[in-house]
This record gives structure tokens, sequence and C-alpha cells, in this order.
């Protein structure tokens, strides 16, 4: 774990910090080719330029990903507070839905790999 990742997490109460390095584990596990670092003040993880970010908060850890990614998993969400643009809210006080979050990750890697500098990558041959 790099330095700067592993102090952000220590710079939190036990409970906080398990519940970061649980959300570190899926999100690495889930795409073990990103990497990640300190980005705006806490975890971000890159794959072809920004893909996602966590934080701590007062009684959530926030996981910020995508406008389409919300959309797309709005149903499997409706439990959990949204600001409808990019961002969940997962309180402390349960337990992280990992396979939702699993499927997230991979959308938003599908996501990101179909995307060039903001346009959507051509899909056809042109000769």
């Amino acid at each position: 774990m790099q330095a700067d990742i592993k102090e952000y997490i220590e710079g939190f109460e036990p409970p906080v910090q398990a519940y970061l390095l649980e959300m570190r584990r899926i999100i690495l596990d889930t795409i073990p080719e990103c990497t990640e670092k300190i980005a705006w003040g806490a975890p971000a993880y890159y794959l072809n330029g920004y893909l996602l970010q966590i934080a701590a908060n007062k009684k959530h850890l926030g996981f910020y990903t995508s406008p389409g990614t919300l959309e797309e998993f709005m149903e499997d969400l409706a439990v959990y507070k949204t600001n409808k643009k990019n961002t969940v809210q997962f309180p402390y006080d349960t337990k992280l839905p990992e396979a939702l979050i699993r499927k997230m990750i991979q959308f938003r890697k599908k996501e990101k790999l179909t995307i060039l500098d903001g346009k959507k990558k051509e899909t056809t041959v042109r000769f």
C-alpha cells in the first residue's frame, strides 16, 4: 500500500479504517490493473484516466463514480443516498454491498475504456 494511501486510512478511527480497507480491497480485486493515488485529498483510482474515488465522511463512505453508473444502477441504489450526479453514500452502520459495488466498478471501467478525451471512441471501422 502506498504511504499516502496508508496515511489517509490511518487518519480515521478503527471502524472507519476497516470500512475503507474493505472498499479498497473490493476495488483492487475488481480492477487490479488500476493505479491508486491521493487526489482531491482522498484515494482515487485511475485506468485510462480518472476512474473513481472513495472518501471517508463523518457517517458514511463516499463512493464517487459517474453519472452513467448511477443511472445504470438507479434501482439498486434506491436504498442509498446519492446526489444523482456521481456520488453514493454507504453508511458505516451497514455492510458494504460488495456484489453491487463490483458491478458498478465493472460498468465504470467499461464506460471509461470506451471514452477517449471526453468523446466516445469510434466503434465502426471506416475505410
